[in-house]
């Protein structure tokens, strides 16, 4: 089948499961075509193409609403509703996204790109149905990973509480990214081998029908035999109890259990979750076989090896500078305990789990728990590194307030994916950090210009023993620059003049560094001397280097990938109007009042105006000329 001529979901109306089929051999085959060129989340896509066929045939969309948490197991969801033909553009700048997008499509009820948000926004949608007396069926999609989110707790418990009338669909593969933890894992790896729960409950029902009903007392007496059976038949009530009617296990590649458990969860009233089996990567063998998240997430790769396009880049990643180092010291330093928050590839902890398997936790998506967990060892002599990227950490505001900074503990969080990622788009910018965090008592913030910049900066945090420290690091690998032998504890809060220059300075750090270097190297070449400062600690600023620097009288450019509203240039603004610095020259590049979309970073950066040719034209507009300066 020419899967870019779809238009609609409608044609599946019709279709016999054979035809559905092959049809799910057509979407496996364009799905790893497509992406071996463009790269994507080839592995929950590849476990869902049955479960999204038999939904979009079961139900009516966009009339019902499919809400896919977290998002990235959309792609088939896109080909059923006429976007195949722009697969081509996956995560490429002004190309498709690769989440669920509001604009893209009337079929996206519900822009996804964090987890555990599903349950919650299908209860709203819910409500106003019911108060609007319209008929939809409301019908999120949640994994099994992002199930032990508290966020989906809570809203599983108020669902069950209010009787909604809502299909929850539950996508149980066994894996988020890495390979699923916690409690309510092992209920769920209970009811995978409990058997049909609904042919028990079935045959529960009609065997105490048999029982001869003579009077309240004996009605009752059959109720908790029935109660009783459940439980001894079937292991796991978890969702029974929470006011669910479960339905499953169900095979999620088998087409006529999944057709027929959805028409049966059409027609129950209240709130149904459907329980279904799927396998991440099915259909193609490296995926298949992964067993701890390589493929969930990939770039470009070649489809017969399974062997992933390398950039050639011999740089080490940035993730792994910092996980590596935070082991090094692990080995003389027993306090040392590294947390994340389901992201221990991620964030390049293998190494530190298998030398040190009592000292690394994997909390599970929980980015809250996670965080006080942390608080919590720190009140206890330890030495809690917690391995998060930027943009999950906004999941955690409140705990990094109240839990860490408010008690001055010294937790050490690894803000991983710092800055602009590029094809994950705005629900991953991890641009608001400094925002957000630069304003809280007694926290630390710091960025490194190179690698080895880097590992003394894991060394300083880990040696820091007045409250929390945060280190910011980007995505993708470091500069390939020396790495020293030794570690040292680099003073906090001082900056380092990287280029000296008398008409205008740059403050800057971080990934924005060589771009300043570049520019002040291109304005030399017309005799405009640029100064470029490595303000490598954001909070605290050096407030010395800043006095003999707007004491100069020189004009000042901050420049930082990152969010302008609140950011580092916002508070060297602070500095100078609180320091009597009124007439002072201060102008600041960065990230303007908006979520970026997705695309390669120096796209990204062309199109707000941050490069090298810009930040040198900027520069060249506050400096005066030679005549003036004469």
């Amino acid at each position: 089948m020419d899967l870019t001529q779809i238009q609609d979901p409608g044609f599946l109306k019709n279709m016999s499961v054979d035809e559905l089929e092959r049809l799910s051999e057509d979407i496996r085959k364009f799905l790893i075509e497509e992406l071996s060129a463009t790269g994507g989340h080839i592995a929950p896509n590849l476990g869902v193409v049955e479960l999204t066929i038999a939904l979009h045939k079961v139900f009516s969309s966009p009339q019902d609403k499919f809400l896919w948490d977290v998002g990235h197991q959309s792609y088939v969801h896109k080909i059923l509703t006429g976007r195949a033909k722009d697969f081509a553009t996956l995560r490429q700048y002004k190309g498709l996204c690769g989440f669920p997008k509001r604009c893209e499509s009337e079929h996206d009820v519900w822009e996804t790109g964090h987890s555990s948000t599903s349950l919650s926004a299908a209860m709203g949608m819910a409500i106003a149905r019911d108060l609007k007396k319209t008929h939809e069926y409301i019908v999120p999609i949640i994994g099994d990973g992002a199930l032990t989110g508290g966020m989906a707790l809570e809203a599983l418990n108020h669902i069950g509480h209010e009787k909604t009338d809502m299909i929850v669909i539950l996508n149980d593969n066994e894996m988020s990214i890495a390979p699923n933890v916690g409690a309510l894992h092992s209920v769920l790896g209970r009811l995978r081998t409990a058997g049909k729960y609904n042919w028990v409950k079935d045959e529960l029902e009609y065997l105490l029908k048999k029982i001869p009903a003579v009077g309240g007392k004996i009605a009752a007496t059959a109720e908790r035999v029935k109660d009783s059976l459940k439980y001894m038949f079937v292991s796991g009530m978890f969702f029974e109890e929470l006011g669910f009617t479960y339905l499953g296990p169900v095979d999620g590649h088998d087409y006529e259990s999944l057709l027929e458990n959805l028409h049966y969860a059409k027609k129950t009233k209240g709130p149904v979750l459907v329980h279904v089996l799927t396998k991440k990567g099915k259909g193609y063998k490296p995926a298949e076989s992964d067993v701890i998240g390589t493929w969930h997430g990939t770039g470009p790769y070649k489809i017969e090896s399974g062997d992933f396009v390398k950039s050639g880049d011999a740089a080490p990643a940035w993730s792994k500078v910092v996980s590596e180092t935070v082991r090094k010291m692990a080995k003389t330093d027993s306090r040392i305990v590294a947390v994340t928050p389901a992201m221990p590839v991620g964030s390049k902890l293998e190494n530190f789990a298998k030398e040190f398997p009592d000292r690394m936790f994997d909390v599970g998506i929980a980015e809250q728990h996670a965080t006080t967990m942390a608080a919590g060892l720190a009140t206890q002599g330890m030495k809690p590194f917690l391995a998060i990227y930027s943009t999950f950490l906004q999941r955690a505001y409140d705990q990094v307030v109240h839990d860490v900074c408010r008690q001055n503990l010294n937790v050490f969080f690894g803000i991983d994916r710092a800055g602009l990622v590029g094809a994950d788009g705005e629900t991953h910018q991890g641009v608001f950090d400094i925002a957000f965090l630069r304003h809280l008592p007694n926290l630390v913030i710091m960025m490194p210009k190179d690698e080895n910049e880097g590992q003394h900066m894991v060394y300083t945090a880990l040696t820091y023993d007045d409250g929390p420290i945060a280190l910011r690091y980007p995505r993708g690998n470091g500069l390939g620059v020396p790495m020293d032998q030794e570690l040292k504890a680099i003073p906090v809060g001082t900056w380092e003049t990287l280029r000296e220059g008398t008409d205008a300075a740059i403050l800057t750090f971080g990934t924005t560094i060589p771009m300043a270097l570049e520019a002040a190297e291109q304005l030399e070449q017309q005799g405009i001397s640029v100064q470029v400062v490595n303000a490598r600690f954001i909070k605290p600023m050096d407030e010395k280097y800043l006095h003999n620097l707007l004491g100069r009288e020189i004009p000042v450019l901050t420049l930082e990938e990152a969010c302008l509203a609140g950011g580092f240039g916002s508070g060297v603004l602070e500095f100078a109007h609180e320091k009597g610095y009124q007439g002072a020259q201060i102008e600041l590049m960065g990230i303007p009042d908006r979520f970026i979309e997705h695309g390669s970073v120096n796209k990204l950066l062309e199109e707000i105006g941050m490069t090298t040719k810009d930040v040198a034209e900027r520069i060249q507009a506050m400096v005066p000329t030679k005549e003036k300066r004469a």
